[in-house]
């Protein structure tokens, strides 16, 4: 979120918009305008008839360049709810607003250029402090009123604005680059998945797509496994009664597809806990078995809806790298100590140094008393501290259950996804729930802290975030195509198919590009299409000397060299062993 002064004038800005709108579309009802982070955004129901299209939006931006060349106040007032319906009675929406409130509400308007809007604010003393050339109006999207299907739908006028042009400007060029970057476009030209408009959020991963799928998926069995995590699998289905009893019915069945067999509803499950409990409790278990860490490459699937589906980026179903910790509440803090110590580890190897934590804490929803959401909040936080994290509050933000931990990592147009997460539930495990017990050193029964954890998230998001952040062009342990063989000419597809067999033998991902098609346009369509890391370039001098000639992709430093089949076998190996990110 930008800081409070630059989110004033977006605010402020806002304000301007709906008067340049009022002026040049007299009759149009306003809804709400709030600040965004990179801008802001006004909700109107246009005069029917009135077709208002991104080919306005120039006009829009002259009327507001001349408000604001006016140089004029914000007055703010303060009024009684009688005389605020009053003063917007021809403005329905603001009327529903003004409604709503208590009948000794005092309201503040805001007015400029006689343009009155509701507002609480705060905003800029003058117009003259918006700078004119530091705002673009950017698209419009459709919004109902209030969020309500069933309520008119309104158009949304989204606006970018910064405190400079040059801002501004930078912004726009990382807008450029990512709409290049986009992974819905790239995942079409390099041949990655589909995305069938009959089946909504559901993903169709093509070989190419799928090979880099599976590397990620074997590189995190191999992480968790090395720290110390069996692996689990549990039913896609589970019964109602079992999600009632682990609350996500009473808090999540919205977001569930239900089924029905026997008379009896099941649901298709949207997340993997309540199965790693049903494992822990499958035999009696004793404190000497703890901490119990159990890793599922869980599918689930959640009932989005349609609107909110974009891409690999949210989806309907999914696989997480999920895991559930079961320890006591004496190993909270070291198991979390680990688990931040695995998961830099992990964003280093797909090439993210930089993170920033967020402490998510007890929402409004949310089951169990104060006391033990106090002792999972203090533990998580010392957990932190122990782990050397420094963390920022995002007040009632955690799950029902549990306070959070959420990790989030910066790609290289400077954007932030969060992916990571580990949350402390007393909640899941107690006798109210589903009643999870061990045998502790005391020959008593007592309920094991579940500590719920993902490094990557969902696999198809962070796939979505890694074709972004590389163009791409995966590093060569992530490459679906790590080397192509590429022989000048028909002649000497012989050697490179022998080229090619000896990269297959070192599990190398390799393909011969034989065939009488012109040498240059293979390259050009591996370069293009597959951006593969290697293209060996094979000729009469590389068959007599057992060589092969390397092009290195996208490098104007080291464009080519030859170099012995064996010494480019250890080359690489040693890239994708390291899980090097460059070339």
């Amino acid at each position: 979120m930008a800081d409070e002064k630059l989110q004033i004038v977006r605010h402020s800005c806002a304000h301007v918009m709906a008067e340049a709108i009022l002026n040049l579309y007299p009759g149009t009802k306003i809804a709400i305008g709030p600040a965004i982070d990179n801008g802001f955004y006004y909700d109107f129901d246009f005069p029917e008839g009135t077709k208002f299209t991104e080919t306005d939006f120039p006009a829009v931006e002259k009327e507001m360049r001349k408000i604001l060349a006016g140089n004029h106040e914000f007055i703010r007032k303060e009024v009684s709810k009688e005389e605020a319906l009053k003063l917007f009675a021809d403005q329905d929406y603001k009327v529903e607003l003004i409604n709503d409130l208590p009948a000794d509400a005092t309201i503040t308007t805001y007015e400029q250029d006689g343009y009155l809007d509701l507002c609480r604010g705060p905003h800029v003393s003058t117009t003259k402090e918006i700078n004119g050339q530091a705002f673009k109006l950017d698209k419009i999207a459709g919004a109902y009123w209030r969020g309500d299907s069933n309520r008119p739908m309104l158009t949304r006028v989204y606006a970018l604005c910064f405190a400079k042009p040059n801002d501004l400007k930078d912004y726009l060029t990382m807008l450029a680059e990512a709409e290049k970057r986009d992974h819905r476009k790239l995942g079409t030209e390099m041949d990655l998945f589909h995305l069938d408009p009959e089946d909504p959020g559901q993903i169709f991963w093509h070989p190419n797509g799928w090979t880099i799928y599976t590397t990620m998926q074997d590189y995190m069995r191999k992480m968790v496994r090395r720290d110390g995590y069996q692996e689990v699998n549990t039913p896609a289905i589970m019964p109602r009664s079992l999600w009632e009893r682990s609350g996500h019915w009473g808090h999540y069945q919205k977001n569930m597809f239900i089924t029905e067999s026997e008379k009896r509803l099941f649901a298709i499950k949207p997340m993997n806990c309540p199965g790693a409990l049903e494992i822990f409790k499958s035999r009696q278990r004793s404190y000497k078995d703890l901490p119990l860490r159990l890793a599922e490459f869980g599918h689930d699937v959640r009932n989005e809806p349609s609107g909110t589906l974009h891409g690999v980026m949210r989806v309907r179903g999914f696989v997480q790298d999920d895991a559930h910790i079961l320890c006591t509440e004496e190993q909270v803090g070291a198991e979390v100590a680990k688990f931040c110590k695995l998961l830099k580890t992990v964003y280093h190897d797909f090439g993210f140094d930089e993170l920033v934590v967020k402490f998510s804490t007890m929402p409004d929803d949310h089951v169990g008393d104060l006391e033990t959401w106090e002792r999972a909040e203090k533990a998580l936080a010392d957990a932190c501290h122990e782990a050397g994290l420094e963390f920022e509050i995002q007040p009632g933000e955690g799950a029902f259950y549990g306070p959070k931990l959420e990790f989030k990592l910066y790609d290289c147009l400077g954007r932030e996804w969060q992916c990571g997460t580990i949350q402390a539930d007393f909640q899941l495990p107690s006798a109210e729930r589903l009643d999870a017990t061990y045998i502790g050193s005391d020959n008593q029964k007592h309920h094991p802290v579940m500590l719920h954890r993902a490094i990557l998230g969902s696999f198809e998001r962070f796939l979505g975030i890694l074709i972004e952040n590389f163009a791409g062009a995966f590093p060569t342990w992530l490459a679906f195509e790590q080397v192509a063989v590429v022989p000048v000419s028909s002649e000497f597809d012989d050697y490179a198919k022998k080229v090619n067999d000896e990269l297959l033998a070192h599990d190398i991902r390799s393909n011969a590009y034989l065939g009488e098609e012109n040498m240059k346009a293979k390259i050009k369509t591996i370069s293009t299409e597959h951006r593969t890391p290697y293209v060996l370039v094979v000729g009469q001098k590389e068959q007599d000397e057992g060589s092969v000639c390397v092009r290195y992709r996208f490098s104007s430093k080291k464009p080519q060299e030859t170099m012995k089949l064996a010494d480019f076998v250890a080359y690489v190996e040693d890239k994708i062993n390291t899980h090097f990110v460059g070339i």
